[in-house]
């Protein structure tokens, strides 16, 4: 295996890691949050609404736009730190 392929090797398998890291949070916090831990989630209000239902509402779409800030600044990273920022 060349150089260059064990460099483009090492640059998927850390992005995949990357997104698996990232979905695991998003998931937690859509399902987890919205949905199986709800009910304890319900005794804190926000605005009025109980926070369950402001996360099954809101924050997951919240969270899912700051994980795309988040990865885009991941993959800048990455990619500087394999050269790929031409």
């Amino acid at each position: 295996m060349s150089e260059k392929q064990k460099k483009a090797t090492a640059y998927w398998k850390e992005n995949v890691s990357y997104l698996f890291i990232l979905l695991v949070i998003w998931f937690a916090v859509s399902f987890g949050a919205g949905i199986l831990f709800k009910e304890a989630l319900d005794t804190i209000k926000i605005g009025g609404f109980k926070l369950g239902f402001w996360f099954a509402q809101q924050g997951s779409i919240y969270i899912f736009v700051i994980l795309i800030f988040v990865y885009v600044r991941l993959m800048n990273k990455l990619d500087k730190k394999y050269g790929y920022n031409d």
